[in-house]
């Protein structure tokens, strides 16, 4: 889990610090001389380092990271960025798997639950604002690559006892071309067993048996 902490004081310059780092060569590293190179001279301008870290974008030194490179191909960037967002703000995302889609209050009240009072009324707003200012520069299309359709099991031959539930998830491996092959695509299932709350042993004796039966044969 990960929630990011650093911020924008002003996020006005957001999107024209990226398109200058899409068009210029990577440097060694992403340094303040690194950022008046670009023009971006403000005080408030160095805060992009901490941002690009969070991101995944540099490491700690401030080298640029495969993130970085693959930024820079400006028909990947957005994805690469809703990418490093979503590693960022982790727990954000825990909350609410659509995070990108809330309004810039939605996102301050949810971080002050996760922040727990740590960060001052004022911090977790302009943590808000520059989530919400990063996502809207962000591609959201391409970043959902996995499918969840719970769906309840209809009761095996063997009888799984009342009470007792099951979901399967259904989630996508990918589909491949090799050369002019075509690889078809392959279907993971993970299935997840509620069990129902009960002292007596024969009742998940018969549970178990019935998978064994049914499902791991």
């Amino acid at each position: 889990m990960a929630l990011t902490t650093a911020y924008l004081v002003t996020t006005k310059n957001l999107d024209s610090f990226l398109n200058a780092v899409r068009t210029a060569q990577a440097p060694e590293r992403v340094t303040n001389k690194f950022l008046t190179d670009l023009d971006f001279t403000s005080s408030n301008d160095r805060l992009f380092i901490g941002v690009f870290k969070a991101l995944g974008l540099i490491n700690e030194s401030g080298e640029p990271t495969n993130r970085y490179f693959e930024f820079l191909d400006q028909s990947q960037s957005g994805r690469v960025l809703a990418q490093g967002i979503r590693e960022a703000y982790d727990d954000l995302f825990r909350v609410n798997k659509e995070a990108y889609k809330l309004d810039e209050s939605e996102v301050k009240n949810k971080l002050k639950t996760l922040t727990r009072g740590e960060k001052s009324e004022n911090v977790v707003g302009l943590m808000a604002k520059t989530f919400v200012s990063l996502c809207t520069l962000a591609d959201w299309s391409k970043t959902d690559t996995t499918v969840e359709q719970p769906a309840t099991m209809p009761v095996m031959g063997g009888g799984i006892p009342a009470g007792a539930t099951a979901d399967a998830v259904s989630v996508t491996t990918g589909v491949a071309n090799s050369g002019n092959k075509f690889e078809p695509m392959g279907l993971h299932y993970n299935i997840q067993i509620h069990l129902p709350a009960s002292r007596d042993p024969a009742v998940y004796d018969a549970i178990f048996k019935s998978l064994k039966d049914h499902v791991l044969s």
